[in-house]
């Protein structure tokens, strides 16, 4: 379990120090451009899933904070399983990237409401007197990172969209979500490696 622990150490440690640092120091809807317009810290919170999409109203927040919290623990027993069974280390290391992009980004929602102010038109304080902008597991997921990289528009044939404004990559995320997605990756491109065909003997 080494290794496992390792990689879900750091990757906590990165995303909880990059969001500390974003909350502490950006009020929503701030910016600051690293290189140019394609690479450019902005700073978004919000109440759903990965890469900024929206999962609606109080009750939804609850539901998904909870089925979080649930698939947390499933990877997570998962990945305990995985390792009894001395799997491919690389079907390992992917497992517990998705492990702990899941696990930075429910830090986010189960605690950042008690421990932070509100970031809206101001930089948000920690640990205030009163408590913080919203109770247990109501909190907002904080993005920061945001690639512009191509911008331009559809042309005027292009079906529905024709005329039309484009961003690519228009989705705010954060360190989380990329561990999640490398993970992910990971396992598309490697499947064969990782989940070998057993032979049939005849």
């Amino acid at each position: 379990m080494r290794i496992p622990f390792i990689i879900i150490f750091l990757v906590l440690l990165i995303d909880q120090v990059i969001k500390f640092y974003i909350k502490l120091h950006f009020f929503v809807g701030e910016e600051y451009h690293v290189a140019g317009n394609w690479f450019i810290i902005h700073f978004t919170e919000n109440n759903g899933m990965a890469f900024g999409m929206e999962f609606a109203g109080r009750y939804g927040k609850l539901f998904l904070s909870t089925f979080r919290i649930a698939a947390v623990a499933g990877i997570g027993w998962y990945l305990f399983d995985l390792v009894r069974k001395k799997v491919h280390r690389g079907l390992i290391v992917s497992i517990a990237l998705i492990l702990a992009g899941a696990i930075g980004n429910i830090l986010d929602s189960t605690f950042y409401g008690l421990l932070f102010s509100d970031s809206n038109y101001e930089v948000a304080k920690l640990m205030i007197k009163g408590g913080g902008y919203a109770g247990f597991l109501h909190g907002r997921v904080v993005d920061m990172f945001y690639f512009p990289l191509i911008e331009g528009h559809f042309p005027a044939w292009f079906p529905i969209w024709g005329r039309e404004d484009f961003i690519f990559f228009r989705p705010v995320f954060n360190f989380s979500d990329a561990s999640i997605s490398v993970g992910v990756v990971m396992i598309l491109l490697f499947q064969r490696q990782f989940f070998p065909k057993k032979e049939v003997v005849a």
